[in-house]
């Protein structure tokens, strides 16, 4: 675990950072938006090569486990925790655990219900995704109950695609553009954002199963970077990199429209373990 746990606070992931290299292709010579990404690239080689974290807000801690429900998932909740404090200590992680009744540091990056450790059972082989999701991009994350009048958005898709570009337009550059988009439509409010944030761990370059829903992905990309809020929100032709949409079944009486926006440094992995524990496979 401590070495999943360093490389997605150390090394971002290949998809995002292609994304990022096509983006600074799109953007006009001498443009700030072009500087800027450009800065954003030599961060990301820099920090993969010294080892360091890509950002210094190396965020909350999100754990995703599938498997057999078994003893092993314990012991693995366990060798998480115990890596996380070590790489806390060593300064990978920064101590981003704050009891709010308190107001003090558990220093640790462990605390009431952190990490978040999610489990999920399977009959397949045990797979660990991993995520670290800053603070500036995580206040930028929004839900809607709709209908709502004031975006004129009905419950219909053309009202989910006005929540989602509200949602990409009230964020501005505050969420450190240009971000992911992991959106839920439907469940209920609290499995909506979980549902949401799911949709960060696929790749950028997938394809949705829905047809409905790869193409509204499609669309909502091309509009949200029409919008010229670009890298940083200081103009430009990429605001986003990619937008990637799920559902869930709802109550007939609820209509939720959940997005989880998250910054350029989008630090996620997958892996798939053997029986010792140890990682087999990078996803």
């Amino acid at each position: 675990m401590y070495d999943l746990i360093r490389k997605t606070s150390t090394v971002l992931a290949k998809d995002v950072t292609d994304a990022i290299k096509k983006a600074v292709a799109r953007e006009e010579k001498g443009s700030v938006a072009k500087t800027t990404l450009d800065i954003i690239l030599k961060s990301i080689v820099l920090s993969s090569k010294k080892s360091l974290p890509i950002c210094q807000d190396t965020g909350t801690i999100l754990v995703m486990i599938e498997g057999r429900p078994d003893k092993s998932i314990f012991h693995l909740e366990k060798s998480i925790k115990d890596a996380i404090r070590k790489l806390t200590k060593e300064g990978i992680l920064r101590q981003n655990c704050v009891c709010p009744l308190t107001e003090k540091n558990t220093l640790d990056n462990t605390g009431m219900y952190v990490p978040q450790i999610h489990f999920e059972p399977s009959d397949g082989p045990t797979r660990i995704s991993i995520m670290l999701k800053g603070g500036g991009s995580e206040n930028m994350s929004t839900q809607y109950s709709l209908p709502n009048s004031k975006i004129q958005a009905g419950r219909d898709m053309e009202g989910v695609r006005r929540c989602i570009l509200d949602a990409v337009f009230q964020a501005q550059g505050k969420g450190c553009a240009p971000g992911i988009l992991g959106v839920c439509i439907g469940g209920d409010r609290a499995s909506g954002y979980l549902i949401a944030k799911k949709q960060l761990f696929r790749k950028l370059e997938d394809k949705n199963p829905s047809p409905l829903l790869a193409s509204l992905e499609k669309t909502v990309l091309k509009q949200a970077n029409e919008l010229n809020i670009g890298p940083m929100g200081l103009g430009g032709k990429t605001t986003l990199l990619g937008v990637k949409i799920g559902y869930a079944g709802r109550h007939p009486a609820s209509y939720f429209v959940t997005v989880s926006y998250s910054c350029w440094a989008t630090r996620r992995y997958v892996v798939e373990l053997n029986q010792k524990g140890e990682i087999k496979k990078w996803i």
